[in-house]
């Protein structure tokens, strides 16, 4: 069952509990912003090579073009052959005297008549040509414009994401460089794979405008009893374009198995404790996804994790954080069926740093925000990075307030 007190027990230091990510967030922080910093320079060096390919007088497009020019080409030295022929046809019959027969008369009439016609003929098809070279023109650059637009936001993506790393890699070295300061030798907090966190009846797609119920199962797959179990879920998303943060206009809620109350997940701290679940044992939380009808189509993404921390001090939690991606369609859309399927996020070591033993634990991801940036690459790489936007910024948003 879940408890209903606070996420953190008062009797454990605030000071650890709200003001200090732990390292273990910090390095999973880190792991999920290199991810995000990878495909983003992945990401950069394929629109590079798209531009080079588009560039190239080789593209369908470019062929297009070049073939439209020399019939426009073609064109105009025709019109200016048809033209000359009517200049010469009227010189012939202004040359003619009294002294020229009738037929010859009427032969230099029809000579002009005809030539006239043919330059007629000519202007029209000079003005098709061209109106077929304008449009191929056209065509060709604006793939052109459109590759070199997407390689100037990769690489705007690239330098966001870069500083997101390097802001998590720095935060992540002056938590050790603290924790060595202080000379922290209490019992360490280590990963626990069997702490499992399992999300079930997540839809693949969410249609705006609705709200969709779904559990989420923390596992207690040890032989050891673990005195408090914290849940943590998040959630984030974007437009199509992963551009545009959708954040505000999704929203998690959680309830437990005794109660129908339901509660806000913050993105700031874990869930109620789960008191002691015995090795084995699992416990369902309710959970709960709306999505505002003004939400246009895009993608999200929730993912979850676990934490433990007992009596005698000893911690730890799940080592990877487990993503599940939807699509989010706009209002009025019909639903599809079939579920959401997760995918970890890995940390980039196995190691959990020791905490103090009168702590709480802080966890997986005991708090999260988001950047703009970071958030405009993670969703154009794709929903999972998503999960790399958000972790980024435990290490930001918990060192500004960390002091409040």
């Amino acid at each position: 069952m879940l408890s209903v007190t606070p996420a953190f027990a008062d009797e454990k230091p605030a000071s650890q509990t709200q003001e200090k990510p732990s390292i273990a967030e910090l390095e999973k922080a880190a792991a999920a912003a290199k991810a995000v910093y990878d495909d983003a320079v992945a990401a950069e060096k394929a629109a590079y090579a798209a531009v080079e390919a588009v560039m190239s007088d080789t593209t369908p497009l470019a062929l297009a073009a070049a073939e439209a020019k020399a019939e426009a080409d073609a064109a105009g030295t025709a019109k200016t052959a048809a033209d000359q022929a009517v200049v010469d046809a009227q010189a012939a019959v202004d040359a003619l005297t009294d002294e020229d027969t009738a037929e010859d008369k009427e032969a230099a009439q029809a000579a002009l008549t005809k030539a006239q016609a043919d330059a007629v003929a000519a202007d029209a098809a000079k003005t098709a040509a061209d109106t077929k070279l304008e449009e191929a023109d056209k065509a060709r650059d604006d793939e052109r414009v459109d590759a070199s637009r997407t390689l100037h936001l990769a690489k705007q993506a690239t330098k966001a994401a870069l500083a997101d790393k390097e802001a998590a890699d720095e935060a992540l070295a002056k938590a050790k460089e603290e924790a060595a300061e202080e000379g922290e030798d209490d019992e360490d907090c280590v990963p626990e794979p069997k702490l499992t966190t399992v999300v079930t009846g997540l839809p693949s797609t969410v249609v705006a405008g609705t709200k969709v119920n779904f559990k989420l199962r923390v596992t207690n797959g040890t032989d050891k009893t673990m005195d408090e179990v914290f849940p943590f879920a998040y959630v984030h998303a974007t437009d199509k374009s992963g551009l545009n943060d959708l954040d505000d206009l999704v929203h998690l809620q959680w309830s437990s198995g005794s109660s129908s109350k339901w509660q806000n997940v913050d993105n700031e701290n874990y869930m109620d404790p789960i008191s002691s679940l015995k090795g084995g044992a699992h416990v369902d939380v309710k959970m709960r996804l709306a999505v505002d009808a003004s939400a246009p189509a895009g993608n999200g993404v929730t993912f979850v994790a676990g934490d433990y921390w007992n009596d005698n001090g000893s911690c730890g939690g799940s080592p990877d954080l487990e993503g599940y991606e939807f699509l989010i369609a706009a209002k009025g859309s019909k639903p599809v069926k079939g579920e959401a399927t997760p995918g970890p996020v890995k940390s980039n070591t196995p190691d959990v740093k020791p905490q103090s033993a009168s702590s709480a634990p802080v966890g997986s991801l005991a708090a999260t925000g988001s950047s703009d940036a970071t958030s405009q690459l993670a969703l154009a790489s794709g929903a999972a990075l998503a999960i790399g936007a958000g972790a980024v910024f435990v290490v930001r948003r918990r060192k500004a307030g960390s002091h409040v």
